[in-house]
């Protein structure tokens, strides 16, 4: 069990460590770098290499923006599966809505619990 904490941290870890190197050594904003990373999920999870590694890593593999963009990638390919064509254009938002919700509940509630404003005021 502690080695698939140590797992998930070291992935998790190293795509973090990415992140800040390119913000760090290149003039890519971070908009852009996240964009890449859930485009990065997407192609790697519609060519199945990212699966093993979601297999392997748990959610050090799932919770950065590389696994929201593997199961948009998952969701298409099944939902394509289930439904021909039509399925292209949604099965990554089913896939997705349950984060997408979750994301939108807990900032709600957080921006209630401590009502955030202009810093500069």
């Amino acid at each position: 069990m502690l080695i698939d904490y140590l797992k998930a941290f070291l992935v998790g870890g190293l795509f973090c460590a990415v992140g800040q190197l390119l913000l760090d050594r290149t003039k890519l904003t971070p908009a852009r770098i996240l964009t890449s990373y859930v485009v990065a999920g997407v192609v790697l999870g519609a060519l199945g290499v990212y699966q093993p590694l979601i297999d392997w890593a748990g959610a050090g593999a799932t919770v950065p923006l590389t696994g929201f963009g593997a199961a948009l990638a998952r969701g298409v390919k099944q939902a394509v599966a289930e439904r021909g064509a039509l399925g292209a254009f949604t099965g990554g938002l089913t896939a997705a809505a349950g984060g997408v919700a979750a994301a939108i509940f807990f900032g709600f509630l957080v921006a209630l619990l401590f009502r955030p404003g202009d810093k500069n005021k």
